[in-house]
């Protein structure tokens, strides 16, 4: 592959990404805060110039694209992160709902389940 049809199709997988990722957010399915690295990595990868920049800020000048790679590796870490304390949260939550519903329902007298169920009404 030429690197002018090497550099084309990464414009336009940059493209379908940023419109993949502005969709996913229109839609509420992606939250805005996970959003602006997927649009700056899209950005990045299609932008040659500005990685370039950017990889001579961190000191990587033999392969640019490996700044994009870090990026991507340590924006998954954070996510991962995120989602594991919103999880361990949410645990904690679902054990403390089950305590109260089995409470509520000592407290009302719940049948066994061997007794019929009255219909109400």
């Amino acid at each position: 592959m030429t690197p002018l049809r090497a550099s084309i199709v990464g414009v336009i997988a940059s493209l379908v990404l940023l419109v993949i990722v502005l969709e996913l957010v229109r839609g509420r399915r992606l939250k805005e805060r996970y959003a602006l690295l997927w649009l700056a990595t899209g950005v990045l990868s299609a932008w040659r110039g500005a990685l370039n920049t950017i990889a001579g800020w961190v000191g990587v000048e033999t392969y640019p694209p490996a700044v994009l790679f870090a990026v991507a590796t340590l924006f998954i870490l954070l996510v991962l992160l995120h989602y594991s304390t919103v999880l361990s949260s949410l645990t904690d939550e679902n054990v403390e709902l089950a305590q109260r519903v089995a409470l509520l329902e000592e407290r009302v007298g719940r049948p066994s389940p061997s007794e019929p169920r009255v219909p109400e009404g």
